[in-house]
């Protein structure tokens, strides 16, 4: 959410979807109505058009890394008997705090 000296006015949208979901308002309580509404509005037109609503996170992206710490992460997979995914998903987890 950010504020709009010029207009007075708190807005916002929903990050990490193709889909456009603003919303906008003079107070925290406004903002949260219309955060609602907006939300509510998009899942109805969803529905109406049949669309799935975007999701934030597929859980799936791509990630390039150079030749030897690719060699070492799947020899490492192996020795725990565990995918190259699962690996770098815990290793992920661990330094980010998840």
């Amino acid at each position: 959410m950010k504020y709009s000296p010029e207009s007075e006015i708190l807005y916002g949208r929903i990050e990490a979807i193709v889909d456009l979901v603003s919303y906008e308002g003079e107070t925290a309580k406004e903002v949260k109505a219309a955060f609602e509404e907006a939300v509510e509005s998009y899942l109805e037109t969803c529905v109406e058009v049949g669309k799935k609503p975007d999701k934030p996170y597929t859980g799936t992206f791509n990630v390039r890394v150079n030749t030897d710490l690719h060699r070492k992460a799947a020899i490492l997979s192996k020795q725990r008997n565990i995918s190259l995914n699962q690996l770098i998903g815990e290793a992920l987890a661990r330094y980010v705090g998840g």
